[in-house]
């Protein structure tokens, strides 16, 4: 009899044992779990191209000349009221901390970095991990606008980062991808993409039911990318009974070629067949009438699919052709400050939201700050002072408000 129930006693902590060490094994998988899985489809090795004539892509560098600084060498400026010019004009900061650069004041009122600022600590020899978003300080007078990012058909970061990040910053807008449409950036197909913006926009609104989620901006708005958005439209739709929820629209507005293996952004993942895209040329990359067809095609979209009651974000633009191509510091200025004009400008009863007097865009981002392979719409140089179309940028809103 003792020996009976010795060994039932050894069976017991055995099977305590094996159940605590598979809690264990499923704890250390949920903390060390891969941003992505090699068992999804891998991503493509793809080449950027969208200058002509590359001879090869530069990678951005942070500059070795930059410095960061204190909010008393940049100076306090106050974040600015809705609606306001200074909240409605934006910038990309490829350098993600806009501590690098001096700011004039008057500045822009938002900025992106292509990242949600996911910070991570890892606690008791990596058994309990933390995660939060780093954020400027509000003495900056700038609002950071986080952007999910897609990798190798996975969300960065993982959903369950997202719904704890949102209940930690409560009220913020989010943004699912960067253009998905691009096979050297977001790189997902249309069907794809619908999966990974419900998980995103589940795990925010679980996180935090304030939120505003925005769709990915496409590279541009034109018919063959409305068939891509059509797609994604559709298959959302079909997997979940019902129409894709999105708070704010979004779209970038360049004017580049949509040509395979040509220069520009190319086809869409996913359009395995030839279709024709706008075989824009070089000189049509500044004229801003066909930026404002974009925006009039996308808000067309929205009013066709009961979307116009919702605010259309542009979060990124600009000029992305060197000078040597006929695109010299002067005629970036003309653009940019044509392009705050034609934005602030644009309404349509038929078209625009009524909440913002019919306007048909309510914020833009420019690109950029500071980065190598595109340096004709640098705002500061390398050291992190601003240049004349900064000051320029600065002037306007100085007259405007």
């Amino acid at each position: 009899m003792r020996i009976e129930n010795r060994t039932i006693r050894i069976v017991i902590r055995a099977a305590l044992a094996l159940v605590l060490l598979s809690l264990l094994a499923l704890l250390l998988i949920y903390l060390l779990e891969p941003e992505w899985s090699p068992f999804l489809e891998e991503e493509e090795d793809v080449e950027e191209t969208l200058i002509p004539g590359e001879e090869g892509f530069v990678h951005h560098q942070r500059s070795a000349y930059l410095t960061h600084l204190a909010m008393d060498d940049i100076g306090v400026a106050p974040l600015p009221a809705p609606y306001s010019l200074g909240w409605r004009t934006g910038i990309g900061i490829p350098d993600l901390d806009p501590m690098w650069f001096k700011w004039p004041a008057p500045r822009p009122g938002w900025y992106l970095n292509w990242s949600t600022n996911r910070v991570e600590q890892r606690r008791f020899f990596g058994l309990w991990r933390t995660v939060h978003m780093a954020l400027p300080d509000e003495d900056l007078g700038m609002e950071f606008v986080p952007m999910v990012r897609i990798r190798r058909n996975r969300l960065l970061p993982r959903a369950t980062d997202l719904r704890r990040m949102a209940a930690q910053n409560p009220g913020r807008t989010w943004l699912i991808g960067n253009e998905p449409d691009v096979r050297w950036q977001d790189n997902v197909r249309p069907e794809r993409y619908a999966e990974l913006y419900y998980d995103a926009y589940t795990a925010i609104k679980r996180g935090d039911p304030t939120a505003q989620v925005a769709i990915g901006g496409l590279s541009q708005i034109t018919p063959l990318r409305l068939v891509y958005l059509d797609r994604v439209w559709a298959a959302y739709q079909a997997e979940y009974g019902e129409p894709m929820p999105v708070d704010v629209w979004n779209m970038h507005a360049f004017v580049l070629r949509e040509e395979r293996g040509n220069w520009g952004v190319g086809m869409p993942p996913g359009f395995t067949t030839e279709q024709l895209g706008m075989l824009w040329d070089i000189d049509d990359h500044a004229d801003l009438r066909l930026v404002e067809e974009q925006i009039r095609r996308l808000r067309q979209w929205m009013a066709e699919h009961d979307q116009q009651a919702k605010p259309l974000w542009i979060t990124e633009y600009g000029i992305l052709m060197p000078e040597s191509y006929g695109f010299p510091p002067a005629v970036v200025q003309d653009f940019m400050l044509g392009s705050f004009a034609l934005f602030d400008s644009l309404r349509d009863p038929q078209l625009g939201y009524a909440a913002d007097e019919n306007r048909l865009v309510q914020r833009w981002v420019w690109f950029s700050t500071l980065y190598n392979p595109y340096p004709a719409g640098n705002l500061f140089n390398i050291s992190g002072r601003p240049k004349v179309l900064m000051r320029a940028w600065s002037e306007y809103l100085a007259e405007r408000e």
